[in-house]
């Protein structure tokens, strides 16, 4: 009598990191075609930036010196630095955003039923919300060139600045996206992923020079990130870069910059996957 042996299924096990930098790639694609196939909020993401450089260039300009340049353009050519620096940083506000939005339609649980990585997700979402400031850059560099603003210190160095403010972009929406994942909706994540980024940016030296603060807030301006990364730019644009005051983070921008950015991803990438599998295991 023959016995009919059946070989059981083989389950292959997936490389954790290989496939998780597959997996958020795939994500960032599916919202990046988002973005494409929802013109409105590229075109709002675009138009915002566009009226802090007319409002400040045309409006608040012909107030406000700059230390060390008495040129008639001199202030528009410190305030584009400045305006990518802030324009960069929201780029938090759209992860914190879009994450509520995925996990209040209930997209992130489709996707814990598929077999992919659990950070894929967030590595997604943050690359995307990056990858998108590309063109806001662009868009801006245009606009900054019509009202002005030029780049005096080659392409290499300008392609330098643009890389850091692009690898500012992606960490600050590590922490938009640890910001969005405790939010209970789209509405109250649209709140708070703004609230903590109008501090951050206008108390730096992104519209004004910091001799212009007060003391303590003096300090305070020279060690946030935003006032790093903007005087970085400035050097490596060849723009107007008005006192900076003898703090370290300002007398290395660069350096600083690129320190606290790999520092604040370490931190929020840590963080918002933990914070991610608590709220998925619900």
């Amino acid at each position: 009598m023959s016995t009919l042996t059946m070989n059981a299924p083989v389950t292959m096990r997936r490389p954790i990191y290989g496939w998780t930098i597959h997996d958020g790639l795939v994500v960032a694609r599916r919202n990046l075609i988002q973005t494409v196939r929802v013109p409105e909020l590229l075109f709002f993401s675009l138009v915002q930036p566009v009226i802090f450089v007319l409002l400040f260039a045309y409006v608040f300009g012909g107030a406000i010196p700059i230390p060390g340049d008495t040129a008639s353009d001199a202030y528009r050519q410190y305030l584009m630095p400045g305006i990518f620096g802030q324009t960069v940083a929201f780029a938090a506000a759209s992860s914190t955003v879009g994450l509520a939005e995925d996990m209040h339609k209930g997209l992130i649980d489709r996707f814990r039923a598929l077999p992919m990585a659990p950070p894929a997700v967030l590595i997604g979402r943050t690359l995307a919300d990056a990858v998108r400031q590309i063109l806001v850059l662009l868009v801006l560099s245009i606009t900054g060139y019509l009202v002005g603003w030029r780049i005096d210190n080659g392409l290499l160095n300008a392609i330098y600045a643009y890389a850091l403010l692009l690898l500012f972009a992606y960490t600050v929406a590590w922490i938009g996206a640890w910001i969005g994942l405790y939010m209970p909706n789209p509405e109250t994540a649209n709140t708070a992923g703004l609230v903590w980024l109008f501090p951050l940016t206008f108390l730096s030296n992104a519209f004004v020079p910091l001799s212009s603060l007060p003391g303590a807030l003096q300090v305070i301006a020279a060690w946030n990130p935003i006032s790093a990364l903007v005087l970085a730019c400035r050097e490596l644009f060849g723009n107007p870069t008005g006192a900076g005051g003898d703090y370290w983070p300002l007398q290395h921008p660069q350096l600083y910059t690129i320190v606290s950015c790999v520092v604040l991803i370490a931190i929020f990438s840590t963080l918002s996957v933990r914070r991610y599998r608590r709220t998925t295991s619900r």
